[in-house]
């Protein structure tokens, strides 16, 4: 186990680079306040450094809301904050105290889009969870085929495509005309429940013409693994404790 002081007094940390990077692409990002305490317990647990991108947001930020919140990227935030993201300590369900066993086996999420679609970080051991890729590549369940991808990246290479312009061609067939005006007014707890479902043929025919509602997103979590289980007889794994 790594001290807190080996894990944030690094030679080149990476937060101004991310900083800079967050604020120079072609995608509105909003970097919300962070609670150091909660950061530094959170990088303690997590035994990376601060040269990371992932101990970066954490040490350093209260979460990302990106492209008008459609995506949100999970930090320290800080309790009772407005913007009401949740933070990655929470929806990993990390121990209340520093615990050097545990471990996001399966993976840590460290992102979600209002769809219910969910950025992670592959655990130790994603084959006994159905996941593609290695250990420690970025992977994404995708609310429209109820299946996790790997997307063939490491965290910090993700930190760097979202805000690059590529969400644009990612979400390309799961946006409407208008979702800006949909998204904006979502607390960062609530998702978009859409009918016919995101996966269903009648939505992948027209989009636009689904019914969507706000609703919590354990709601919308719940309703893609429940349906995983009944389609496929698969079980997705942890999808987030939100």
């Amino acid at each position: 186990m790594r001290e807190l002081s080996q894990l944030i007094d690094v030679e080149e940390p990476a937060w101004p680079e991310l900083r800079q990077a967050l604020g120079a692409g072609p995608v509105a990002v909003e970097v919300l306040p962070a609670d150091s305490d909660l950061g530094r317990a959170s990088l303690l647990q997590l035994q990376v450094t601060a040269r990371s991108y992932l101990g970066a947001v954490v040490l350093h930020c209260g979460g990302l809301l990106v492209d008008g919140g459609w995506l949100r990227v999970f930090g320290s935030p800080v309790e009772g904050a407005a913007h009401g993201v949740p933070g990655l300590a929470r929806v990993n369900q990390f121990p209340g105290a520093f615990d050097s066993d545990w471990r996001a086996d399966t993976g840590l999420v460290v992102g979600q889009d209002v769809l219910g679609g969910v950025f992670a970080v592959n655990g130790g051991a994603p084959a006994s969870a159905g996941r593609p890729g290695a250990p420690g590549e970025m992977v994404y369940f995708a609310a429209d085929s109820l299946r996790w991808e790997a997307l063939g990246v490491g965290h910090s290479a993700w930190m760097a495509w979202l805000v690059s312009g590529a969400l644009d061609e990612f979400y390309a067939d799961l946006r409407w005309p208008g979702w800006q005006e949909e998204v904006r007014p979502l607390n960062s707890d609530q998702g978009l429940s859409l009918f016919p479902p995101l996966w269903s043929a009648e939505a992948r025919q027209d989009l636009s013409a689904t019914s969507r509602r706000a609703v919590p997103m354990t709601e919308l979590l719940s309703v893609a693994r429940d349906s995983c289980r009944q389609f496929d007889g698969v079980d997705p794994g942890f999808l987030g404790a939100v």
